[in-house]
């Protein structure tokens, strides 16, 4: 069963909203990742869209198993502080979305590491609310807009998060952005409905206009 998101902390006002995703968007997630494997002697093969069954050892290339997998990505959330850096121009970007609008990240973990995403996105002097949950979107944003007649906009790199959110929300303008890793590559492409965004510049620029602005 999903967790239900504490939204208690966030407080909108009375303008469009925008709703934007962290990892390999906000902060860079997949270079700060395979840096951390390296330390510990394991490399990323990027064969497809996905860690599972891509993280092998260093020394004789032999996957690492499942469970293995999983405790270093939640390892690396733990140690985020230490490896990971804004993503292109995401901070100046959001910095001027915000002067127009409000921004709340939603990101995709644990709730548990909440705490030192904060730390982090705090230290970039990106101070928007933020939402840690592993549910799927969509029905958070729903609930967090709650249907209010102003522009809402979405910003994420991961195909099913616009399908999630396009269900729940319809009116909301999908931007997808992502980097251009040979891993993502493989990702799956989201809908026609959805704004491809070649960086944080594009990505602003659509937004701002669905808001009214330029």
């Amino acid at each position: 069963m999903s967790e239900i998101v504490d939204l208690d902390h966030v407080r909108l006002a009375d303008r469009p909203l925008a709703v934007c995703d962290v990892d390999d968007v906000v902060l860079e997630f997949l270079t700060p990742f395979e840096s951390y494997l390296t330390s510990l002697g394991h490399r990323l093969v990027p064969r497809s869209y996905r860690l599972h069954g891509n993280i092998v050892s260093a020394l004789d290339e032999a996957p690492l198993a499942d469970p293995l997998v999983s405790k270093l990505i939640l390892d690396f959330f733990e140690a985020q502080e230490d490896w990971q850096v804004p993503f292109g121009d995401a901070v100046s970007s959001l910095k001027r979305i915000g002067e127009n609008a409000d921004v709340v990240f939603l990101t995709a973990m644990p709730p548990r590491y909440t705490e030192m995403r904060r730390r982090l996105l705090d230290r970039l002097d990106l101070t928007f609310p933020l939402l840690a949950t592993e549910s799927p979107k969509g029905p958070v944003i729903e609930r967090l807009h709650a249907g209010r007649a102003l522009p809402v906009a979405f910003i994420d790199d991961m195909a099913h998060n616009h399908v999630s959110v396009a269900d729940a929300v319809p009116d909301c303008l999908l931007v997808h952005l992502m980097p251009a890793s040979e891993m993502h590559r493989h990702a799956p492409k989201p809908g026609p409905h959805v704004v491809q965004a070649s960086d944080w510049a594009d990505a602003e620029g659509h937004i701002l206009r669905h808001f009214g602005h330029r």
